[in-house]
């Protein structure tokens, strides 16, 4: 059996519930309908949309009691090769309301289980074993309770000890203790808020602190989300704005996950990371259309491929 290219870590993953309401008011029952349950987390919706968009691809994640284990039933009927790691605690679950009358989305989320210390050097463990084959890790998501801060600079530890590039899309202290090791990292333009301490409202100002990463050796590559304005990728000689695709969104949960899919599948393929960036906003547009954290349509994707333009972008270097 071939090895897969892609491995994906999710610490925090969580079971995603969807449901349509006719209005969202205060104090009231919500008569929901048309529910739909999708494995969740960042790394397993990566894992999702690399296998629609026909990479092989492996998942690491934890999962804890009835939602854990109907999380990784969830993964397995999606076709992806998975390696669940056993915690005592229970995965969590997330909530996202959509209201029909104002066309609004609400969504909740649980903070989900601690996860301890033998648990985590066992995903560490696995990831180490399935690492050494691969082309790619992508680690993905938010810590979960009892995870030490630097516990994804473990994780880039073991990448580069293994000699695989990692993909990194976290946020908080998750992002702001990663010191060295990352090929990509892809932080929000908050998140690079947090990291650099500046409010960065500039493009200048956001090519800046994105560089300042590179220049300290946290990533080669830094691809800062912009939201509705689409995505700056930085590198230590280049800097390009790719705009997002206007569309009509049906939701937009797992958006971000698809546009690391999108770019790491690229990555794999040997096209260059330009153009993989490219393919990672055909994915993420494509994700939008789909409702929850559903998976998208190849064939979309591809078309929206030939539609997404690369910008020149301000350069200011330090």
């Amino acid at each position: 059996m071939t090895p897969p290219s892609i491995i994906t870590v999710t610490m925090n993953p969580a079971l995603d519930i969807t449901v349509d309401a006719d209005e969202v008011l205060p104090t009231e029952k919500i008569r929901c309908r048309g529910e739909r349950y999708d494995a969740g987390g960042g790394g397993v919706n990566v894992a999702r949309f690399a296998r629609v968009l026909g990479a092989s691809v492996s998942a690491v994640f934890t999962a804890g009691g009835h939602t854990g284990a109907r999380l990784a039933d969830l993964v397995t009927a999606s076709g992806v090769d998975s390696s669940p790691v056993g915690i005592r605690g229970t995965t969590r679950e997330s909530f996202t309301v959509n209201d029909r009358g104002s066309g609004t989305q609400f969504r909740f989320v649980l903070p989900g289980p601690s996860v301890d210390d033998d648990e985590q050097d066992r995903c560490l463990d696995i990831l180490q074993r399935k690492a050494a084959s691969a082309l790619f890790v992508v680690a993905s998501g938010s810590l979960p309770l009892g995870a030490p801060p630097d516990f994804y600079q473990r994780v880039a530890s073991v990448c580069a000890h293994a000699g695989v590039p990692l993909i990194l899309d976290t946020s908080g202290g998750g992002l702001t203790h990663v010191t060295s090791g990352v090929f990509l990292l892809k932080p929000s333009v908050r998140e690079l808020r947090e990291c650099s301490g500046r409010t960065l409202d500039t493009e200048p100002e956001q090519t800046l602190a994105a560089r300042e990463l590179i220049d300290n050796g946290v990533a080669a590559a830094v691809l800062v989300s912009l939201g509705a304005q689409g995505s700056l990728l930085v590198t230590p000689s280049e800097c390009a704005r790719f705009p997002a695709i206007p569309v009509v969104a049906a939701s937009g949960v797992g958006a971000g996950d698809a546009m690391v899919a999108g770019l790491t599948v690229g990555l794999v393929r040997g096209w260059t990371l330009g153009r993989s960036v490219r393919y990672g906003v055909a994915a993420a547009t494509a994700k939008l259309q789909t409702p929850g954290t559903s998976v998208f349509d190849r064939g979309q994707v591809e078309r929206f491929f030939e539609s997404v333009p690369m910008q020149s972008a301000s350069d200011v270097r330090s």
